[in-house]
């Protein structure tokens, strides 16, 4: 589990093809506690294993999938990456619950000044938009952010100078493609609710599960 608490912003030296699968190695500032073969490292909001570490790098194993299904595929050598390491029992909460497992790559179709912040608007599902709320928590690109709209296939957050400044986020320009995980606790109210295309509660269901 991780907190969406961005700790260091590494660089990606290489994604190579390895084994039927691919190679992901990150330069980063080392942490004062340092990496450990077999931990969890959150790259981009995705929750990856560390295969090997050395001075100031680490290397991750990725799927044909994740690379698929995540804005990771995009990653070209030099480019800017969120890391978070798994949260670890007694640690601060400052941001939510995040799996690290990625729901799908969205596309940010707009961004608006707003004062000093940022507005971003990011095309989804409309899957992921029904699993979210206003003032609910999303996590892009492994960030922790605030909802503060959200349409049929679309979510808006707005961003804070700092939060740009200390994480890849600033990198990012109107058609990049960008992780998405919805909130943990949407997706069961949703399960529970009703999968898409279905009504969700209504006074017949209510009446068949013996609430009527």
């Amino acid at each position: 589990m991780f907190t969406g608490l961005v700790q260091k912003v590494g660089t990606l030296k290489r994604l190579t093809r390895s084994q039927g699968g691919w190679s992901l190695t990150l330069a980063h500032e080392p942490w004062k506690d340092a990496l450990v073969l077999g931990e969890s490292v959150a790259v981009q909001g995705a929750c990856l294993t560390v295969t090997a570490v050395g001075a100031g790098f680490f290397t991750a194993d990725l799927l044909d999938e994740t690379l698929r299904l995540t804005a990771l595929r995009q990653l070209v050598e030099g480019a800017r990456v969120n890391l978070e390491r798994a949260l670890a029992v007694g640690d601060r909460l400052g941001g939510h619950m995040v799996s690290g497992h990625v729901d799908e790559a969205g596309t940010l179709v707009a961004i608006e000044e707003r004062g000093r912040d940022f507005a971003w608007r990011v095309a989804c599902s409309a899957e992921l938009a029904r699993q979210t709320v206003i003032k609910g928590s999303i996590a892009i690109d492994g960030v922790s952010l605030t909802v503060t709209g959200v349409g049929d296939d679309w979510i808006e957050v707005h961003l804070i100078p700092h939060t740009l400044k200390e994480t890849s986020l600033c990198d990012r320009n109107v058609g990049d493609a960008v992780n998405l995980e919805s909130d943990l606790i949407g997706k069961h109210v949703a399960r529970l609710l009703g999968r898409a295309g279905r009504q969700g509660v209504t006074e017949q269901m209510l009446a068949e599960n013996g609430f009527l």
